[in-house]
């Protein structure tokens, strides 16, 4: 199954949850690129069960920045679905994520440092345009 532009919902803002802080000078340069494209060009990726993002960290800090209601993403079954794996960044001080891990982090407000997780993917998240009206 590949994902394609119809898999991509609108997900209220405020049920996601980070289990990863950003940086904030890639924060800013993604929010300036989003107000010149005036939409979202990338769908964030996000587990249907607890709402937490797997991929797409920084656009969702933006979506906050801009005070957006909803959010483009594809919503999978992150603990069932076997085309996501997760390992650690090479300069990460774990050693080893398991997907529970990101889960179990999400869910207590706490956050790993930024690039902790590394999210690998067999299908390709779509080129969308969503336009920024259209979320807010």
């Amino acid at each position: 199954m590949r994902f394609e532009q119809k898999d991509v919902e609108l997900l209220d803002i405020n049920w996601l949850k980070a289990h990863e802080e950003v940086h904030q000078k890639k924060v800013i340069e993604l929010f300036e690129m989003t107000l010149r494209w005036g939409g979202y060009t990338k769908p964030l990726l996000i587990d249907r069960e607890t709402g937490t993002i797997l991929d797409g960290h920084h656009r969702y800090e933006v979506g906050k920045k801009l005070k957006l209601k909803f959010i483009p993403a594809i919503v999978i079954d992150y603990l069932e679905d076997d085309r996501i794996d997760v390992t650690t960044w090479s300069n990460s001080n774990l050693k080893k994520i398991e997907k529970t891990d990101v889960i179990n982090m999400a869910l207590s407000g706490k956050l790993f440092p930024p690039k902790t997780s590394k999210h690998s993917l067999s299908e390709y998240l779509p080129p969308i345009m969503i336009k920024l009206d259209d979320l807010k």
